[in-house]
């Protein structure tokens, strides 16, 4: 990660671009918008089902696989929304909704979701506090990278290369830390994200089992579960991969907490659709609550209010934030293919 600019504001005001968001009535719900979207999933999910069914033992069924990639996907999203009480305010209709679109239809648990995810939120880019860039196969700073050894190191300094064969493997890496999550106290609601887990699984293997060969089940399990999880990395990697640590002053603003860590993606509808909403990262950062579609509508309020108080904001194209991912993970592993050459030659 990087330093940000000295000349950044020490304070920026929250609590005025909070004042006018809400004059502006963008924290509403929008039930309408998130029943047809839920209708829409579970209609698409089924239909995929269906279309399994019909042409069992087929090898056409392995664009099934891409399809069902792409709703999984999807009914992850919602379910990311429901976590953050973007469609309900009451706990009781969050929580079903989520149990429904995490644990039952995707094989997360939503438990063990909300508590890490809630932790990023708190702290963006803190090395220490935020869950998504503590040191793991990939690593996202110079100085995490100087204390790796052997086949660590190795893959540090080919991690820029490595990070989108990698996101094949991210829905796998989720699954299974639901599961280790769960299988210790700690999460409220345990046994029933449990019980839903195991009916996920369930029923995903019987769907398998019973549509295709052997041989066809495996293939179309590597299809599905892989890019899922590249559709997901996909989705969360240009947010915040690359973006700045911030001085401890600047992490107590809450403005620049959030901004200064973020990234959105530009683009038109059919980004919106794609990434969940995602792209309006700084937006979603700044008002976790609100609902998906008035996130597009926030947009321009907070960039000219950011350009207002000289608070940097940051938006890129997909490529170009892809390209920023990839040389930042370049960067971190640059010393180590440094020693690497001395050691070398």
């Amino acid at each position: 990660m990087r330093s940000t600019n000295a000349t950044t504001p020490a304070t920026s005001g929250y609590a005025e671009l909070a004042r006018e968001i809400r004059r502006l009535g963008l924290q509403r719900r929008r039930p309408g918008f998130y029943t047809v979207l839920l209708i829409a999933n579970l209609m698409a999910l089924g239909g995929v089902v269906t279309a399994m069914v019909l042409l069992r033992d087929s090898w056409w069924l392995m664009l099934l696989a891409v399809a069902l990639a792409i709703v999984s996907a999807q009914i992850g999203f919602f379910g990311h929304d429901a976590g953050h009480h973007q469609i309900a305010r009451k706990r009781v209709p969050t929580m079903l909704l989520g149990l429904l679109n995490a644990n039952l239809l995707t094989g997360l648990s939503y438990g063990w979701w909300i508590d890490k995810h809630n932790a990023h939120h708190a702290h963006p880019n803190d090395l220490e506090a935020d869950p998504d860039v503590l040191p793991g196969i990939l690593v996202f700073d110079a100085a995490q990278a100087a204390e790796r050894k052997g086949a660590a190191a190795w893959l540090t300094r080919h991690q820029a290369w490595l990070f989108f064969p990698l996101l094949s493997l991210e829905a796998l890496n989720l699954q299974v830390s639901s599961v280790r999550a769960l299988l210790k106290p700690g999460i409220r609601n345990r046994a029933i994200e449990l019980a839903l887990l195991g009916a996920h699984f369930g029923s995903y293997a019987v769907l398998l089992v019973t549509t295709m060969t052997w041989l066809q089940a495996s293939v179309f399990l590597v299809i599905h579960q892989g890019l899922l999880g590249v559709y997901l990395g996909c989705s969360f990697a240009p947010n915040h991969k690359g973006m700045p640590i911030l001085t401890a002053e600047q992490a107590a603003d809450p403005l620049l907490r959030q901004v200064l860590t973020s990234r959105n993606v530009r683009g038109g509808p059919f980004v919106d659709f794609a990434l969940g909403g995602l792209n309006y990262q700084i937006e979603h950062h700044l008002f976790p609550s609100m609902p998906r579609p008035n996130l597009r509508v926030a947009q321009p309020v907070v960039r000219r209010f950011c350009a207002s108080h000289q608070v940097p904001y940051v938006e890129a194209s997909a490529f170009a934030s892809y390209g920023a991912v990839i040389r930042h993970l370049r960067d971190v592993g640059a010393e180590l293919r440094r020693t690497r050459k001395i050691a070398a030659g």
